[in-house]
């Protein structure tokens, strides 16, 4: 467990705090690429690490995030005019760039040179992958862009959604790099018994640390003639899992997950995945990632991205169906099942009154690299995961012998990517 202070320390990323100065330092989503379809296209609102912003795209394509209120009587720039380059407020005209340069100022008199004084706060972006980026930290401090192996990937083997989490970041990130859950949340066919984590409802968590976090592997032993079930994953600080989906899946893949602080209540989580090897996502894939039969169809994008089975409807329980054919009986895609466990802990879940497990190495890892990031970048210096030293790295997972340690039989692969060649856009 931790500290009352510890844990205010991990949960807290709005200005001035100390985590808020860690995320800070990193490339963050702030929107998924569709959202701005087109060159002066309606503003799109946006909170990152408890600010208040507003994204648009101007007229030459560039991509503006700026602040949610305009500097001369703070109204919201959410209601502006997107035209000729500019975010245009509407309550006396005032214009910025994406740039946050005033650009116009049409209530002063045409002598004035007052607007050459103004400026209202803006934030770089990039177009990645299918997500706009952002960097909020010191400009001279600026990493190289994130270029994971999927936002590489061309578009056709690869699937990028986002939906709201009515908690803290740091309890849906800890739910999402607990490994051990997936046997028992996730067991969505109580007759299944054949599989993989269903036949070893407990595994070995083993966490190797890199410079970019750690690398960390779920070992469930099967029988003795098969082996072990190894699930090999990476944590990418502050708030990225990648995860693998080989063994099961009819189309080889790597998923994974961004937990995007809004502010202290709240995360935006990203998915994504991306096939490996020539073969493109199948309509399978393709519909339960992003179709209207898919994924939005139990989120609504029109309304902040929030789950439409959500806290004010028990999340579609059914205790028929729990006591049948599920170990929850919520139905609908995994990340529901996530996000109502860990919602059901309270928007700010208190750390000094639980009781970790062996099973819980990753998580607690995880908290030990935070604080001391926090106190890293308090003192000047580089936290993990800025340097590109995640570029390429997958995560795998395959039946081994017993007597095989993972960490030596897919090193190639996690690292290098040998047998897979994704096709690049």
């Amino acid at each position: 467990m931790l500290t009352q202070e510890q844990n205010e320390l991990i949960q807290m990323t709005g200005p001035g705090t100390k985590m808020g100065d860690v995320m800070r330092r990193y490339w963050t989503p702030a929107l998924l690429s569709w959202e701005l379809s087109e060159p002066d296209c309606s503003p799109v609102r946006v909170k990152l690490l408890g600010e208040e912003l507003i994204a648009f795209k101007d007229t030459d394509g560039k991509i503006g995030l700026v602040d949610n209120y305009c500097p001369h009587r703070r109204a919201s720039l959410f209601f502006g005019r997107n035209e000729e380059c500019g975010l245009r407020c509407v309550y006396h005209g005032w214009k910025f760039d994406v740039d946050g340069n005033c650009v116009d100022m049409p209530s002063e008199p045409a002598e004035s040179n007052f607007k050459d004084k103004v400026k209202v706060t803006a934030y770089p972006c990039l177009e990645l992958g299918g997500v706009i980026w952002t960097y909020m930290g010191p400009p001279e401090k600026q990493p190289q862009p994130p270029m994971f192996e999927w936002t590489q990937v061309a578009e056709t083997h690869r699937s990028v959604t986002k939906v709201l989490q009515e908690s803290n970041w740091s309890q849906a990130l800890e739910g999402g790099i607990d490994s051990i859950h997936a046997s028992w949340l996730h067991n969505n066919d109580l007759s299944d018994k054949v599989k993989l984590e269903s036949r070893s409802p407990s595994s070995s968590i083993e966490v190797e640390l890199t410079d970019y976090g750690y690398n960390y592997g779920s070992v469930r032993p099967l029988s003795q003639d098969e082996g072990n079930f190894v699930r090999a994953y990476h944590y990418i600080m502050p708030y990225t899992q990648i995860r693998p989906n080989q063994v099961r899946s009819e189309s080889p893949s790597v998923s994974g997950h961004m937990w995007v602080p809004m502010d202290n209540e709240n995360c935006m989580v990203f998915n994504w995945t991306y096939t490996l090897g020539q073969a493109p996502m199948t309509e399978k894939q393709k519909t339960r990632s992003e179709g209207v039969d898919g994924f939005y169809k139990w989120v609504d994008a029109t309304k902040g991205f929030r789950s439409i089975l959500n806290m004010d409807n028990d999340y579609g329980i059914d205790r028929e169906v729990q006591r049948t054919k599920t170990f929850t009986g919520i139905e609908g895609a995994t990340n529901l099942q996530d996000r109502a466990i860990q919602e059901s802990m309270g928007f700010l879940y208190d750390r000094t009154k639980e009781h970790l497990a062996t099973t819980d190495r990753a998580i607690i890892m995880a908290r030990q690299l935070l604080v001391q990031a926090a106190r890293t970048v308090e003192d000047g210096g580089t936290p993990p995961g800025v340097a590109p030293t995640y570029y390429g790295i997958r995560a795998i997972e395959k039946v081994l012998p017993s007597d095989v340690r993972w960490q030596d039989a897919l090193h190639d692969e996690i690292f290098e990517g040998e047998g897979y060649s994704p096709v690049v856009s």
